[in-house]
């Protein structure tokens, strides 16, 4: 009956990449009721990634780059789900900035993804694996040549009050010689 109703709502088709084989209802964690508002009609491919994350092959989700706009909310809370666990490969991050979810909508994504929070939380550390914190000072372990100019940042140079870059956990900044410069994570070391 949901299956019927899933079908001709989506024209037999994976709601997520439109593929029209071996398709089965998933019902969208954390409900657990099967119904046309939980459940989305997914293909076999859709199914084993969204349920073993170590099977997830990227390029299969740029389909999320038109189901995202769906108008069912359950197909919005997997492709936001989806792009937020694959951010880190670039492209899905520019999707996320587009994609317009309601508060209700949201929400139920946020609820389902509890991991969301250490996902996102990007953790600097430097050379020795010392995790670095805003404020800390590092020393540098390497001459490092500074992009756009003719400066090089002296091996032993120590950068005091750094920040962290929030977007990259391999980039932290700092001053150099009174210079604003982002440094890579792994030529330093905390002191």
């Amino acid at each position: 009956m949901i299956q019927e109703k899933l079908q001709e709502r989506s024209n037999n088709q994976c709601e997520l990449c439109s593929s029209t084989n071996n398709l089965s209802v998933y019902t969208v964690p954390p409900r657990d009721s099967e119904s046309e508002e939980n459940s989305i009609l997914i293909c076999e491919t859709c199914n084993t990634q969204l349920n073993d994350e170590s099977k997830v092959e990227p390029n299969h989700w740029r389909c999320l780059n038109d189901s995202m706009w769906s108008e069912v909310a359950a197909v919005k809370v997997v492709a936001w789900r989806m792009l937020n666990q694959l951010r880190g490969e670039g492209w899905p991050a520019d999707l996320i900035d587009m994609m317009y979810l309601e508060d209700e909508t949201l929400a139920w994504a946020k609820e389902g993804s509890a991991t969301e929070d250490e996902e996102e939380k990007i953790i600097h550390k430097d050379s020795n694996g010392v995790v670095l914190e805003s404020g800390d000072t590092v020393v540098l372990i390497k001459d490092l040549p500074v992009k756009g100019s003719s400066m090089v940042a002296k091996r032993g140079t120590a950068v005091r009050r750094i920040s962290l870059d929030h977007e990259n956990a391999n980039h932290i900044e700092g001053k150099v010689d009174g210079q604003q410069i982002v440094i890579l994570t792994q030529f330093v070391k905390k002191s």
